[in-house]
Formats: C-alpha cells, structure tokens, sequence
C-alpha cells in the first residue's frame, strides 16, 4: 500500500494524555493496593504452612527469575509490595523495567525471613507475571508498526483498581497511555452521539458544545491541556466532524481502505487533526492499520487478552 503525503507542520500541537512514570504517587498507590492484596492471602491470621515449617529465626535469598523471554515490568512495584509485606525484606533489581529479559534470566533477588518470603512470594510474582505480560505484548505491538509514525496506545479495559499498574505497564512496553479516566479528557463516544442525536445534536455539533464548554469551564491552562476527541464509524461522518475543529477523530471498527480514505480526506481538509484507529486492534491487524497512515491506535488487547509473562522465585 502506498503510504500517505506527510502531513503539513503548520497545524496547532494536539494535547497530550498525561503519560504514566514510577514516581512517589504510583509507590504509595501500590502500598495501599498491596494492604488488600495480603488481606486476601492470608485473612487476619498467618501463613500456617511456614509457621508450622520453617525456623523463626530462619533466613533466606531467592532469585526471581523469568521463565519465558519477554519485557519485565512491575520491578519497583515488586520492591514495595515486599517492603509492606515485612519491611525487613530486600528486593533488589537487577535490571530496569522496560528492559527484555531471556528465559531464564535473574531479574531480581527477594531476600530476609524466610517466613515472609514465602508469605510475599505468590503476590509478588503475580504483580509481575500480569505487569510484564503487559508490557510484552506492548513491546510486539509497538515493533510490528516500526516504520510508520502510528504510535500504539492503551484504553481504560482495564482490571479495576489496577488501572495505574496496567497503564504504567504500558509505558514500559513502549505504548502510550491513553486518557486515565473520565476526568482527564473530553471523548465523545458512540453512546454519547445516541443521547446527542435524540436531542437533534450531530456529531459535528456535539464537538462544538464540546469545545466551548471546555473553553468557559477550565482556567485557561487546564483548558489548554483538555484534549477533545470524538468517535465516528464511517467515511462520510468525518468531513462535517473535521471541520468542527477536535483534536483527535477516533476511527472506530473501520476496514483498512476506508482508514486510508480518511486518512487522505484528513490530509488535505484539516492536517492538525489527529486520526487514531481502534476495534479490532490486535498483531495481526496493527501493521495493515498503522500502514494506512492513521497516527494512532488504540487497543485494549494486552490489558484484556495477553498471557502473563512466567516469573517464578528459585533459591539459591
């Protein structure tokens, strides 16, 4: 297929989704979420298996290791569940998330009470066996559209609760983080344009009201940074949509010629706005979609379907 015209530089910036980091806030989200994670695992009593085994004073150092060759993530995730499981645990890296680990390769080392190494083992392998599978599949999304300028973004098909996880593991796939929540951006989706139409409102109005209301509702900087997206699911809805000015037009469910039609009416009606793919996204449609010169896809295959990277605890 032949790849489109460049678009034009002369268009405004579109706002950018604010983009996950491990930071201060994402460790104390973590702790609080690992507090109920070691409630489900042990109740308010104790494991009883090591209890009933293993020496009080007994101590030991375990390698974690993957089993199978991916991307790891979730390793300073790891490191605070382990400190809210007994603080006297070590978790030490050996290498940063985002980074492609070989079966069979150390990762990390969990060392202390044996009692609590044991304790922690499961919930911190199932943090890292769900973050780094994430991440994996990410990783074959993001090199299956190597060469075209179309960049690989998440959606909020999420586990509930683990959405900064899930997100953040994203990023380290090399993805991009779509909006976080309901509050972070303004996307006018299919359901939205039904409750609009039985008012009289098109798609083309509800971008508008959508903008203006952004425009008087936010101090100017926030406003600024309010991106306005809007769904459509045919060729013929995009003209009247592009004219009304959003920021991105979210192709949905769209066959492979009809994305480069948009594509090509985009290119010349309104090259400032950004056109993103989604329906159906998963590696063997990414390439073909990213081909036809969309910008974006958005997906919600490796937070939904994608097999969690083997990690296990082996000691040494």
């Amino acid at each position: 297929m032949n790849r489109p015209s460049p678009r034009t530089a002369s268009a405004p910036t579109t706002p950018e989704f604010h983009q996950l980091a491990w930071d201060d806030h994402l460790a104390g989200h973590v702790a609080r979420l690992a507090r109920d994670w070691f409630l489900e695992d042990l109740a308010h009593e104790c494991d009883w298996t090591s209890i009933g085994l293993v020496a009080p004073d007994a101590r030991s150092e375990l390698a974690v290791v993957a089993r199978r060759p991916g991307v790891i993530a979730g390793l300073p995730a790891a490191a605070v569940v382990a400190g809210v499981a007994d603080p006297g645990l070590t978790f030490e890296p050996c290498l940063d998330d985002g980074a492609t680990v070989a079966a069979g390769q150390t990762v990390a080392t969990l060392a202390g009470p044996t009692r609590s190494v044991l304790a922690a083992e499961r919930t911190v392998l199932n943090l890292l066996g769900r973050m780094s599978g994430i991440a994996t599949a990410v990783r074959r999304l993001v090199e299956a559209v190597a060469g075209t300028r179309c960049r690989v973004y998440d959606t909020r098909k999420t586990v509930p609760g683990w959405r900064l996880l899930d997100k953040y593991s994203v990023r380290m796939g090399g993805g991009w983080n779509h909006r976080l929540g309901l509050y972070d951006a303004i996307l006018i989706k299919d359901n939205h344009l039904a409750a609009a139409a039985a008012e009289g409102v098109s798609p083309a109005e509800a971008v508008r009201t959508s903008l203006a209301f952004v425009g008087k509702t936010f101090p100017p900087e926030r406003a600024a940074a309010m991106v306005v997206e809007v769904e459509i699911d045919s060729f013929e809805q995009l003209a009247p949509v592009l004219d009304a000015g959003p920021h991105i037009v979210l192709l949905d469910n769209m066959p492979v010629a009809e994305l480069a039609r948009c594509v090509a009416l985009r290119n010349e009606r309104a090259p400032g706005v950004v056109l993103e793919a989604s329906g159906g996204i998963r590696l063997d449609t990414v390439a073909a979609i990213a081909a036809t010169g969309v910008d974006r896809v958005s997906t919600g295959w490796p937070t939904h379907d994608a097999p969690w990277l083997d990690v296990a605890l082996d000691w040494r």
